[in-house]
């Protein structure tokens, strides 16, 4: 008799690991976002930008989005970036791409001008690249904002 209760204890504990093991264990699971944009702006000392975009990532998540720039440095000129592209750390997943990120980056152009950033905020990272038109030239700092788009 206590052979049989062990022997039926033993099936229902390989049982309950069975159990265990069947179910898919807790996802820390990493995707990789990219951001395409558009930018445009002016700076007299102080700087500030608007533009649009869409951040899409390879878990299938994507977003339109809207972007913002303040800060002060020692710059002068208006830019328009047009094919803007970004990219970010990988991330649990796209919602943590929202919000402020501190910037610094060098500008140098004229007609058509190139400019490169990578800005972060807390543990992401985010490298920008585009090339556009304006006349720009100095050194910037400040935050980039990025939100998500208000539905229409």
């Amino acid at each position: 008799m206590q052979a049989g209760r062990i022997g039926k204890a033993l099936a229902i504990g390989l049982l309950a690991l069975g159990a265990l093991a069947a179910r898919p264990a807790r996802s820390d699971a990493t995707t990789t976002c990219s951001m395409t944009f558009k930018l445009s702006g002016w700076s007299a000392i102080y700087e500030t930008a608007h533009g649009t975009g869409t951040i899409t990532c390879d878990n299938h998540q994507s977003a339109h989005v809207t972007i913002s720039t303040k800060g002060g440095g020692v710059t002068f000129g208006k830019f328009k970036i047009v094919n803007g592209v970004g990219s970010f750390s990988e991330v649990g997943g796209i919602g943590e791409l929202f919000g402020n990120y501190a910037t610094a980056g060098v500008d140098a152009g004229a007609g058509k001008a190139s400019n490169a950033q990578v800005l972060t905020k807390g543990t992401v990272s985010l490298a920008l690249a585009g090339k556009g038109t304006g006349v720009d030239l100095g050194f910037d700092f400040g935050k980039f904002t990025i939100k998500r788009a208000a539905k229409k």
